[in-house]
């Protein structure tokens, strides 16, 4: 089992800037993939961004250019900066783990929601 806490998620205007932060524990593979998906009001989740233990990321093309995503393998975080917010990102922000950087996620954080006022 691997153990998936978010924080950061607030409420912000748009054009600023949040930093999500998410930290696992359990039984987490040296190699992985972690990341965040997120799921807007009468949407469905979808993903934002990804990163492999080895560095490699991929992003939602929605996102792309806007976020960045970070993570420190000896701590077992990913962070998910994201500047240029618009009210189309509001949305609950779920911290996940996977095997690979193109699988579905088997773990799932709580959320934590970000708000993007207009």
């Amino acid at each position: 089992q691997v153990q998936l806490v978010e924080s950061g998620g607030g409420l912000v205007q748009a054009g600023g800037s949040l930093r999500l932060s998410c930290a696992a524990s359990g039984s987490i593979f040296s190699s992985n993939a972690m990341g965040w998906y997120r799921q807007a009001p009468g949407q469905q989740r979808e993903l934002v961004a990804m990163i492999t233990s080895g560095g490699n990321t991929m992003y939602a093309d929605s996102v792309k250019g806007r976020f960045t995503i970070s993570r420190d393998n000896a701590k077992n975080t990913v962070d998910l900066q994201m500047i240029s917010l618009r009210p189309k990102d509001t949305a609950v922000y779920y911290c996940v783990e996977t095997r690979f950087l193109d699988y579905p996620p088997r773990y799932w954080g709580q959320g934590t929601q970000v708000t993007v006022s207009s």
